[in-house]
Protein backbone atom coordinates (compact mmCIF):
# COMPACT_ATOMS: atom_id res chain seq x y z
CA UNK A 1 0.00 0.00 0.00
CA UNK A 2 1.39 3.29 -0.90
CA UNK A 3 2.58 5.59 1.80
CA UNK A 4 0.86 8.58 0.78
CA UNK A 5 -2.51 9.07 2.27
CA UNK A 6 -5.38 9.74 0.59
CA UNK A 7 -8.07 12.37 1.47
CA UNK A 8 -11.42 13.71 -0.08
CA UNK A 9 -12.64 17.12 1.19
CA UNK A 10 -16.33 18.14 0.37
CA UNK A 11 -16.83 21.61 -0.62
CA UNK A 12 -13.05 22.09 -1.04
CA UNK A 13 -13.10 24.67 -3.99
CA UNK A 14 -13.31 27.57 -1.52
CA UNK A 15 -13.06 29.21 1.98
CA UNK A 16 -12.75 26.81 4.99
CA UNK A 17 -12.71 23.81 2.39
CA UNK A 18 -10.09 25.18 0.38
CA UNK A 19 -7.48 25.56 2.73
CA UNK A 20 -8.25 22.17 4.68
CA UNK A 21 -7.30 20.83 1.27
CA UNK A 22 -4.50 23.18 1.19
CA UNK A 23 -3.11 21.82 4.44
CA UNK A 24 -3.95 18.35 4.03
CA UNK A 25 -1.72 18.96 0.54
CA UNK A 26 0.93 20.53 2.79
CA UNK A 27 1.47 17.43 4.76
CA UNK A 28 1.81 15.44 1.70
CA UNK A 29 -2.02 13.88 1.08
CA UNK A 30 -3.51 13.02 -2.00
CA UNK A 31 -6.17 15.47 -2.12
CA UNK A 32 -9.98 14.69 -3.71
CA UNK A 33 -11.37 18.40 -4.37
CA UNK A 34 -14.98 17.42 -3.76
CA UNK A 35 -17.54 20.01 -4.84
CA UNK A 36 -20.33 20.53 -7.60
CA UNK A 37 -19.41 23.59 -9.36
CA UNK A 38 -17.22 22.58 -12.56
CA UNK A 39 -15.74 25.64 -13.61
CA UNK A 40 -14.90 26.66 -9.26
CA UNK A 41 -13.70 22.59 -8.51
CA UNK A 42 -11.61 22.53 -11.71
CA UNK A 43 -9.83 26.18 -10.69
CA UNK A 44 -9.37 24.96 -7.01
CA UNK A 45 -7.44 22.02 -8.45
CA UNK A 46 -5.52 24.01 -10.77
CA UNK A 47 -4.49 26.55 -7.84
CA UNK A 48 -3.72 23.59 -5.28
CA UNK A 49 -1.46 22.08 -8.13
CA UNK A 50 0.00 25.54 -8.28
CA UNK A 51 0.55 25.36 -4.85
CA UNK A 52 2.36 21.68 -5.05
CA UNK A 53 -0.45 19.57 -3.90
CA UNK A 54 -1.59 16.40 -5.70
CA UNK A 55 -4.98 17.38 -6.01
CA UNK A 56 -7.22 15.51 -8.50
CA UNK A 57 -11.44 16.80 -9.02
CA UNK A 58 -14.11 15.01 -7.31
CA UNK A 59 -17.63 16.33 -9.05
CA UNK A 60 -19.80 15.82 -6.14
CA UNK A 61 -23.35 16.99 -4.87
CA UNK A 62 -23.65 15.44 -1.13
CA UNK A 63 -27.40 15.69 -1.48
CA UNK A 64 -27.40 13.12 -4.97
CA UNK A 65 -27.04 9.54 -4.27
CA UNK A 66 -25.66 8.77 -8.23
CA UNK A 67 -23.49 11.77 -7.74
CA UNK A 68 -21.67 10.37 -4.41
CA UNK A 69 -21.99 7.01 -5.83
CA UNK A 70 -20.02 8.09 -8.75
CA UNK A 71 -17.72 10.07 -6.65
CA UNK A 72 -16.90 6.69 -4.76
CA UNK A 73 -16.21 4.87 -8.00
CA UNK A 74 -14.21 7.78 -9.21
CA UNK A 75 -11.99 7.16 -5.77
CA UNK A 76 -11.92 3.81 -6.21
CA UNK A 77 -10.64 4.14 -9.79
CA UNK A 78 -7.98 7.53 -8.59
CA UNK A 79 -6.63 5.71 -5.70
CA UNK A 80 -7.85 2.25 -3.96
CA UNK A 81 -8.51 3.42 -0.67
CA UNK A 82 -9.59 6.43 1.35
CA UNK A 83 -7.34 7.33 4.60
CA UNK A 84 -9.30 10.83 5.59
CA UNK A 85 -12.80 12.26 4.57
CA UNK A 86 -13.21 15.56 5.64
CA UNK A 87 -17.23 16.82 5.72
CA UNK A 88 -17.14 20.80 4.91
CA UNK A 89 -19.77 21.06 2.66
CA UNK A 90 -22.59 23.07 4.12
CA UNK A 91 -25.39 25.79 3.86
CA UNK A 92 -26.84 28.28 6.29
CA UNK A 93 -30.01 28.30 4.45
CA UNK A 94 -31.97 31.25 3.55
CA UNK A 95 -31.96 33.92 6.56
CA UNK A 96 -33.94 37.31 6.68
CA UNK A 97 -32.91 40.24 7.94
CA UNK A 98 -29.79 40.44 10.33
CA UNK A 99 -29.04 36.74 9.37
CA UNK A 100 -31.94 35.60 11.62
CA UNK A 101 -33.75 32.37 10.77
CA UNK A 102 -36.92 33.03 13.27
CA UNK A 103 -38.96 29.80 14.40
CA UNK A 104 -42.08 31.46 14.76
CA UNK A 105 -42.47 31.96 11.51
CA UNK A 106 -39.69 29.94 9.21
CA UNK A 107 -40.38 28.18 6.17
CA UNK A 108 -40.49 24.62 6.41
CA UNK A 109 -38.49 24.14 2.85
CA UNK A 110 -35.50 25.87 4.87
CA UNK A 111 -35.60 23.43 7.56
CA UNK A 112 -35.41 20.46 4.83
CA UNK A 113 -33.14 21.95 2.56
CA UNK A 114 -30.49 22.78 5.06
CA UNK A 115 -31.01 19.30 6.58
CA UNK A 116 -30.71 17.74 3.59
CA UNK A 117 -27.01 19.07 2.66
CA UNK A 118 -25.58 19.65 6.55
CA UNK A 119 -27.03 16.20 8.30
CA UNK A 120 -27.82 13.54 5.44
CA UNK A 121 -25.76 14.77 3.02
CA UNK A 122 -23.04 14.10 5.49
CA UNK A 123 -24.45 10.24 6.15
CA UNK A 124 -24.78 9.71 1.99
CA UNK A 125 -21.37 10.83 1.57
CA UNK A 126 -19.85 9.18 4.84
CA UNK A 127 -21.57 5.70 4.01
CA UNK A 128 -20.70 5.50 0.39
CA UNK A 129 -16.81 6.47 1.30
CA UNK A 130 -16.75 3.46 4.02
CA UNK A 131 -15.57 0.55 2.08
CA UNK A 132 -12.37 2.76 0.85
CA UNK A 133 -11.87 4.00 4.11
CA UNK A 134 -12.08 0.22 5.69
CA UNK A 135 -9.05 -0.13 3.66
CA UNK A 136 -6.59 2.54 5.66
CA UNK A 137 -4.71 1.68 7.94
CA UNK A 138 -5.18 5.07 10.14
CA UNK A 139 -9.03 6.15 8.66
CA UNK A 140 -10.41 9.31 9.48
CA UNK A 141 -13.31 11.49 9.50
CA UNK A 142 -14.14 15.26 10.52
CA UNK A 143 -17.52 16.18 9.70
CA UNK A 144 -16.90 20.72 10.11
CA UNK A 145 -19.57 21.37 12.35
CA UNK A 146 -19.79 25.25 14.32
CA UNK A 147 -19.48 26.46 18.05
CA UNK A 148 -23.74 27.54 17.46
CA UNK A 149 -24.04 23.38 17.05
CA UNK A 150 -23.78 23.87 21.30
CA UNK A 151 -27.40 23.27 23.34
CA UNK A 152 -24.94 24.61 26.43
CA UNK A 153 -23.79 27.75 24.69
CA UNK A 154 -27.11 28.61 22.98
CA UNK A 155 -28.91 28.62 26.28
CA UNK A 156 -26.57 30.28 28.17
CA UNK A 157 -27.83 33.76 28.06
CA UNK A 158 -24.32 35.15 29.31
CA UNK A 159 -22.81 33.63 26.21
CA UNK A 160 -22.77 35.90 22.59
CA UNK A 161 -23.43 32.87 20.16
CA UNK A 162 -24.87 34.79 17.36
CA UNK A 163 -28.28 35.79 15.69
CA UNK A 164 -31.09 33.02 15.93
CA UNK A 165 -30.42 30.46 13.47
CA UNK A 166 -33.45 28.02 13.37
CA UNK A 167 -32.55 26.14 10.80
CA UNK A 168 -29.03 26.42 10.41
CA UNK A 169 -27.87 25.65 14.37
CA UNK A 170 -30.23 22.78 14.59
CA UNK A 171 -29.01 21.13 11.64
CA UNK A 172 -25.40 21.16 13.28
CA UNK A 173 -26.59 20.12 16.56
CA UNK A 174 -28.18 17.34 14.55
CA UNK A 175 -24.62 16.24 12.90
CA UNK A 176 -22.85 16.69 16.08
CA UNK A 177 -25.72 13.83 17.34
CA UNK A 178 -25.10 11.92 14.17
CA UNK A 179 -21.35 12.00 14.66
CA UNK A 180 -21.58 10.55 18.05
CA UNK A 181 -23.41 7.53 16.82
CA UNK A 182 -20.90 6.92 14.12
CA UNK A 183 -18.06 6.90 16.67
CA UNK A 184 -20.15 4.67 18.94
CA UNK A 185 -20.70 2.06 15.93
CA UNK A 186 -17.04 2.33 14.96
CA UNK A 187 -15.92 1.74 18.55
CA UNK A 188 -12.96 -1.21 18.84
CA UNK A 189 -12.29 0.06 15.50
CA UNK A 190 -9.10 2.40 13.93
CA UNK A 191 -12.05 4.73 12.46
CA UNK A 192 -11.90 7.90 14.72
CA UNK A 193 -14.33 10.33 13.70
CA UNK A 194 -14.70 14.33 15.07
CA UNK A 195 -17.08 17.20 14.51
CA UNK A 196 -14.62 20.40 14.20
CA UNK A 197 -16.37 24.05 14.84
CA UNK A 198 -13.83 26.56 12.66
CA UNK A 199 -15.03 29.58 14.74
CA UNK A 200 -16.32 32.84 12.70
CA UNK A 201 -14.20 32.81 9.79
CA UNK A 202 -14.39 35.63 7.10
CA UNK A 203 -16.10 33.91 4.17
CA UNK A 204 -18.61 34.24 1.44
CA UNK A 205 -20.47 31.76 4.08
CA UNK A 206 -20.63 34.32 6.58
CA UNK A 207 -20.49 37.50 4.30
CA UNK A 208 -16.83 38.31 4.65
CA UNK A 209 -17.61 38.96 8.94
CA UNK A 210 -15.58 37.40 11.09
CA UNK A 211 -12.03 37.80 13.38
CA UNK A 212 -10.90 34.31 11.45
CA UNK A 213 -9.04 34.00 8.52
CA UNK A 214 -9.76 30.92 6.26
CA UNK A 215 -6.33 29.18 7.37
CA UNK A 216 -7.23 29.53 10.84
CA UNK A 217 -10.81 28.20 10.23
CA UNK A 218 -8.92 24.74 8.75
CA UNK A 219 -6.11 24.20 11.82
CA UNK A 220 -9.02 22.00 13.67
CA UNK A 221 -10.04 19.53 10.70
CA UNK A 222 -6.81 19.71 9.73
CA UNK A 223 -5.61 18.23 13.62
CA UNK A 224 -8.25 15.84 13.22
CA UNK A 225 -7.44 14.84 10.30
CA UNK A 226 -3.95 13.73 11.17
CA UNK A 227 -4.77 12.72 14.86
CA UNK A 228 -2.95 9.80 16.26
CA UNK A 229 -4.24 6.26 16.39
CA UNK A 230 -4.85 6.72 20.52
CA UNK A 231 -6.84 10.02 19.44
CA UNK A 232 -9.83 11.36 20.70
CA UNK A 233 -13.03 10.19 18.94
CA UNK A 234 -16.51 11.19 19.24
CA UNK A 235 -15.87 14.69 20.11
CA UNK A 236 -16.62 18.15 19.67
CA UNK A 237 -13.50 20.13 19.28
CA UNK A 238 -12.42 23.67 18.72
CA UNK A 239 -8.99 25.28 18.67
CA UNK A 240 -9.17 25.85 22.93
CA UNK A 241 -10.23 22.32 23.21
CA UNK A 242 -13.19 20.59 23.65
CA UNK A 243 -16.76 22.46 23.10
CA UNK A 244 -19.80 21.57 25.87
CA UNK A 245 -22.81 19.87 23.53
Amino acid sequence: MSETKIALVTGANKGIGYEIATGLGALGHRVGVGARDEARRESAVEKLRAAGVDAFAVPLDVTGDQSVTDAAELIERQAGRLDVLVNNAGISGETGPGWVQDPTTLDLDVVRTVVETNVIGVIRVTNAMLPLLRRSTSPRIVNVSSAVASLTRQADPDIEIGPVMAAYSPSKSFLNAVTVQYARQFAGTNILINAACPGLVATDFTGFHGPRTPEQGAATAIRLATLPDDGPTGSFIEDDGIIPW
